[in-house]
C-alpha cells in the first residue's frame, strides 16, 4: 500500500479524568455508570451523536430476547436498561421472551438523562484515533472532532468500541475472524403504517418456530429450542422471490420482527443478513451500508405484497449505522472457550454470570434450563498494555464463546466488571492487572451483581 508521511502534531489536552470510557453501547454505558457509582471520576466519549451503541445507533431493541421463565439471568445494571425503560414508557413486551424490548429512539433520551444523573462527564461527536502510552501503560486517548485533534488524559481507560480499537492502537495482541467466517452484518429498519391486528392474526395463523431459522440460516440446536415460538418471517420473502420482486438468488433477505405499536410502527426489523463484510474495513462498511439499504427496500416491497397487515406500510427509518456482530477480539489474560459457555464454567475471578445462550456461527442455544456460566475478569484484560480494560463484544474468547458474549446483556456484564475494576484500581492505587479481585467482587455485589 502506498504511504505518505504526516508531520508530528502538538494537540491540546481537553480534559483529564480518573477513568475514561470510549464507546457508549451497553458495555460502555454499564462501565461508566458502575465506575461513577463506585465513587470515581468518569468520562464517557462517543463518536456518534447519542449514547447506546447497537441499541440506538443500529436499532437492536432486544437486549434480552433469550430470556425464558426458567432462565437464570444476569443481575446488575443490565436489568436496569429494561426497568428504567419500562418505567419511562420506553419499552414493550418482547414477543418471544419474558424480556422488555427497548424503544431505541426513546432510549437516546433515557441514556442522556442517566449519564447526567450519575455525574458522568459526557462527550459526543469525538472519534478515537490514537492512544498515549508510557512504560506499557495507557495514559490517555487522542480524539478527532470538528475542532480538530485533542487528547484526554486518564489514569485508566476502558475500550468499549466494540472492535477493540484502542487495544489494537496500543499494541495489545488482538485476533480477528477471517472475513469469510465473520457473522453477517445487518441494516436494521423500521416501518410505519402497519395494521397491527391484521398482522398478528396472520402470525397466529402461521406460527413460526426456531426450527424454521434453518430455512435461511444453517443452524444447529440442542433440540429443546426447535418448537418454541419465534417472530420469524419466511413465506413473504419466498413468495416475493417466486413473483420476481426479490431476485431468486438473493437469499440474504428474511428474518425476525419485534415490536409492533398500536400506532402501527414496526421497529427492529432484523431482515437483512449479509455475509462477507469486514466491519473494520471502511470500504466494506460503505458497500454494506448501501447494499443493506437496497435489500431493506426489497424486503419492504415483499412485506407490502405478501405479509397481511403490511399492505400500506412504508419505511420509517433505517438504523444510524450498520449492525456489526464480529470483528476483533483481544487476546486476553484468559480467553473464553466454547467449552466454558456450554458447560457452565466457573472462575475464581468472576465478575458476573450469563445464561447459556449462544447465537452465531451456525449454533442456537436458548437458556431454558437454568444453566449459566461465569464471565471471568481475565477476559477483559489485554496482554502487554496495563491500565486498559475491554468491555463489550471484543473481550477475549473463541468463536462460539463470542456468539454468546457478543449479546448486549452480556456486554453489560463485562462493562460493569470493567468499570468497577477500574474504579477499585484507582482507589487502591494498583494497576488493572494487579487489582484485588476480592475488592472488585465486593463492590460488584454492592451494586447488585450476581457473582456466583
Amino acid at each position: 500500500m502506498k504511504t505518505i508521511n504526516i508531520p508530528a502534531q502538538t494537540v491540546p489536552v481537553y480534559a483529564e479524568t480518573d477513568v475514561l470510557v470510549v464507546g457508549s453501547g451497553p458495555g460502555g454505558l454499564s462501565a461508566a455508570i458502575s465506575c461513577a457509582r463506585a465513587g470515581v471520576e468518569t468520562m464517557l466519549v462517543e463518536r456518534y451523536g447519542c449514547f447506546g451503541g447497537n441499541l440506538t445507533h443500529v436499532g437492536v431493541e432486544g437486549i434480552a430476547w433469550y430470556r425464558r421463565p426458567e432462565t437464570v439471568d444476569v443481575e446488575g445494571i443490565g436489568i436496569e436498561f429494561e426497568t428504567r425503560a419500562k418505567a419511562q414508557n420506553a419499552s414493550y413486551d418482547e414477543p418471544q421472551s419474558t424480556s422488555q424490548g427497548i424503544n431505541s429512539e426513546l432510549f437516546k433520551v433515557l441514556a442522556d438523562n442517566w449519564v447526567q444523573e450519575e455525574g458522568i462527564r459526557p462527550l459526543l461527536h469525538a472519534t478515537a484515533v490514537d492512544v498515549l502510552i508510557e512504560d506499557d501503560k495507557i495514559t490517555g486517548v487522542v480524539f478527532q472532532s470538528k475542532e480538530g485533534r485533542f487528547a484526554v488524559l486518564a489514569k485508566r481507560v476502558i475500550d468499549a468500541t466494540g472492535d477493540a480499537d484502542l487495544a489494537k492502537m496500543a499494541g495489545a495482541p488482538v485476533v480477528k475472524t477471517p472475513k469469510e467466517q465473520m457473522m453477517a452484518v445487518t441494516v436494521m429498519f423500521s416501518c410505519s403504517g402497519v395494521d397491527k391486528a391484521r398482522f398478528l392474526d396472520y402470525v397466529n395463523e402461521n406460527p413460526m418456530s426456531y426450527m424454521d431459522w434453518g430455512k435461511e440460516w444453517a443452524i444447529t440446536t440442542d433440540g429443546k429450542e426447535d418448537d418454541l415460538f419465534s417472530p420469524y418471517l419466511d413465506e413473504p420473502f419466498e413468495q416475493a422471490r417466486e413473483k420476481g420482486l426479490i431476485p431468486p438468488g438473493l437469499k440474504t433477505i428474511g428474518g425476525t420482527w419485534s415490536g409492533i405499536s398500536d400506532r402501527g410502527d414496526a421497529t427492529y426489523l432484523n431482515m437483512v443478513h449479509m455475509g462477507g463484510y469486514d466491519g473494520t474495513d471502511v470500504f466494506d462498511l460503505t458497500r454494506a451500508e448501501i447494499e443493506g439499504r437496497r435489500q431493506a427496500m426489497l424486503a419492504i416491497k415483499a412485506l407490502n405484497h405478501f405479509a397481511p397487515g403490511f399492505e400500506n406500510a412504508g419505511l420509517r427509518n433505517f438504523g444510524m449505522t450498520l449492525g456489526i456482530r464480529d470483528t476483533r477480539k483481544i487476546n486476553g489474560r484468559y480467553n473464553l472457550t466454547e467449552k466454558d459457555v456450554r458447560n457452565q464454567a466457573r472462575f475464581d475471578d468472576a465478575i458476573g454470570i450469563f445464561p447459556e445462550f449462544i447465537d452465531g456461527y451456525g449454533l442456537l442455544i436458548l437458556p431454558t434450563t437454568g444453566r449459566y456460566f461465569h464471565v471471568p475478569y481475565g477476559a477483559l484484560v489485554p496482554r502487554k498494555i496495563d491500565n486498559l480494560l475491554v468491555a463489550g463484544r471484543s473481550i477475549g474468547g473463541d468463536q462460539i464463546s463470542h456468539a454468546s458474549v457478543r449479546n448486549m446483556m452480556c456486554c453489560t456484564v463485562a462493562g460493569q466488571g470493567a468499570g468497577v475494576a477500574a474504579a477499585v484500581s484507582i482507589k487502591k492505587n494498583t494497576t488493572t492487572a494487579d487489582v484485588s479481585l476480592s475488592c472488585v467482587q465486593e463492590e460488584l455485589k454492592r451494586q447488585g451483581v450476581r457473582i456466583i
